[in-house]
């Protein structure tokens, strides 16, 4: 497979035993920039491709109200120009505290995610042979992961496991934001009758935008964290947890699962 030019880039690497110089690629990583009305509102670090995309889940996952994304008028590299006719600055102070890393309580937390997440309320039934399937049909999507081994992947599918959009990118969530952003222009949100697999662990982040973006069933061929059971059962999303050798842990909304 070869990667899109954007996303990996090449490097010299030293192999050892042997202290052979060889070419390698990887995965390329460098700043974007999301203004609203010309004010910068955040910097992620991101593989480029897809940064409209990227906007435009992250301001939907925020609660900003995002109407469209697209290059700034002074066509500054590595910036995204997005236009939120209701964009609140204040609010968006209060909302920046989703990393793991944040220290803010699960309460406070769940009760924010309450405020711009509905309970989901759809009726899918997706069999365990789909979704353990998910990762593996994920994976054969993952061109630059192939190339460079560096870069964590969203997929979204069908319930009979066809996929609609495959997305990749340094950051795990950046990668959900573009799927949610790709979902948003192609009118499909909320996405009821779909089914989200991501390639690494399930944190609190990915479940709040799934829970945003109205995902039914989540998995992940890795662990999930307490505060990511905690809002997967408190919004009504299953979450499907180390999805791998034909079995899977469901953790939250099992009934979804035949």
């Amino acid at each position: 497979m070869e990667a899109p030019p954007y996303s990996a880039a090449e490097v010299e690497v030293v192999r050892l035993p042997g202290g052979r110089h060889e070419p390698d690629r990887v995965a390329v990583e460098e700043p974007l920039e999301i203004r609203i009305g010309g004010v910068p509102v955040a910097v992620t670090m991101r593989t480029p491709g897809h940064d409209e995309e990227l906007a435009l889940g992250f301001c939907i996952s925020e609660g900003l109200g995002p109407a469209a994304a697209r290059l700034p008028d002074d066509l500054a590299a590595n910036t995204v120009e997005v236009d939120a006719p209701g964009f609140d600055a204040a609010r968006l102070q209060r909302s920046f505290y989703t990393s793991s890393s944040c220290g803010v309580c699960g309460k406070g937390a769940l009760e924010a995610v309450r405020v711009d997440a509905p309970h989901v309320e759809s009726e899918l039934h997706v069999a365990l042979t789909v979704i353990v399937s998910l990762p593996d049909r994920l994976r054969a999507a993952q061109e630059a992961f192939a190339v460079t081994g560096g870069l964590h992947a969203t997929g979204l599918f069908e319930p009979d496991g066809s996929l609609v959009c495959a997305r990749e990118d340094v950051g795990r969530h950046n990668a959900f934001d573009k799927v949610v952003g790709w979902a948003f222009g192609e009118g499909r949100l909320p996405l009821s009758g779909c089914v989200v697999c991501v390639s690494g662990r399930l944190s609190f982040e990915l479940v709040q935008k799934a829970a945003v973006a109205g995902v039914p069933i989540l998995a992940a061929v890795g662990a999930p964290s307490s505060l990511a059971v905690e809002l997967a059962a408190d919004r009504g999303i299953t979450l499907c947890g180390f999805v791998r050798g034909g079995g899977a842990n469901v953790y939250t909304e099992p009934w979804r699962i035949s």
